[in-house]
């Protein structure tokens, strides 16, 4: 029997990746011949007042559905993780399909913030036609009459043969509607880890043609998928203990609820990965939302400067 299944963000983790409840573990402790990594914990542990426990998931939601630990800062360090650095230490978007005006500025503003988030340079690929899907990697739903193409086929036969060979990652984003196979009914995203690449849509961020306010919502939803995604392809897992962006997500309403920003342990994970500096990040990522009219965001980004300044 088929199951419909609503899924906001499903990830393909193919290797170091199950993802797991956030627990304290006897071996969850830092290494000690890493300083660096210890200063950017003590950094982190600055902002936790300013970032909310999650509570008892609620019927529907992803931890009601979908058993996972988490993964604390010490054990992502022992998870030998994919990163940005050394010869692949740049972040390409690959345009797939056609777009309005709006949405081509969503793309040039995604990978500006892309780019703060991790740290790390980004480029925007020549665009690839839509037409190189073939029919058997397409479909119309069949309840709902989408027209939709196979995500799989986008990461196993449309990028990993492209990949750039100074790929820290490489990201498909298209207009159209996703689904990745048998039993599903779409998914917002989809990364592959070892292979350094993943596909996001817009199709079902709402209409950023409609007015400003549509606009700055399909930005907000855009920057959320993109971000977890990627965090997701540097080997970052589902962030169980904390109101975060790695927050795994069921439905629209739940990705909505969720916040642009990662919490302590995740921010840890970024900064640690691009070996970058936390109050310079800070300040790239509220000047973003200051410049894009996000002022819940930039608020919100502005507070932990204040936090980690003090």
């Amino acid at each position: 029997m088929t199951r419909l299944v609503l899924c906001a963000l499903m990830l393909v983790l193919i290797s170091c990746a199950s993802a797991y409840y956030f627990t304290a573990r006897a071996d969850d402790v830092l290494p000690k011949n890493d300083p660096a990594a210890a200063k950017l914990y003590a950094d982190a542990n600055k902002l936790r007042p300013l970032h909310t426990p999650l509570g008892k998931p609620q019927p529907g939601e992803w931890l009601a559905e979908h058993f996972e630990e988490g993964q604390s800062f010490p054990q992502y360090l022992k998870c030998k993780p994919v990163l940005p650095r050394g010869k692949r230490n740049i972040l390409y978007i690959q345009p797939l399909g056609d777009f309005t005006e709006k949405q081509r500025k969503i793309i040039d503003l995604t990978a500006d913030f892309l780019g703060r988030y991790f740290q790390i340079q980004t480029r925007i690929a020549d665009d690839l036609p839509l037409a190189i899907i073939p029919r058997d990697a397409q479909r119309v739903h069949p309840s709902w009459g989408d027209k939709q193409i196979l995500s799989h086929h986008v990461l196993d036969q449309v990028l990993r043969p492209r990949l750039p060979k100074d790929a820290a990652a490489y990201i498909a984003f298209t207009s159209s509607d996703l689904w990745p196979g048998e039993n599903w009914n779409f998914v917002f995203g989809q990364a592959s880890l070892i292979h350094r690449v993943g596909v996001w849509s817009i199709y079902r961020n709402g209409d950023p043609e409609k007015d400003e306010a549509g606009f700055k919502l399909c930005l907000l939803r855009t920057l959320k998928t993109a971000s977890h995604e990627t965090g997701h392809m540097f080997s970052i897992k589902h962030c169980t203990h904390y109101a975060c962006n790695m927050n795994g997500s069921n439905s629209r309403d739940e990705s909505d609820r969720q916040p642009l920003e990662v919490c302590p342990e995740c921010v840890s994970k970024i900064l640690w990965a691009a070996q970058a500096d936390p109050l310079k990040r800070l300040q790239a990522l509220a000047s973003f939302c200051k410049e894009n009219g996000l002022a819940d965001e930039h608020s919100k980004y502005e507070a932990q400067i204040k936090a980690l300044s003090e």
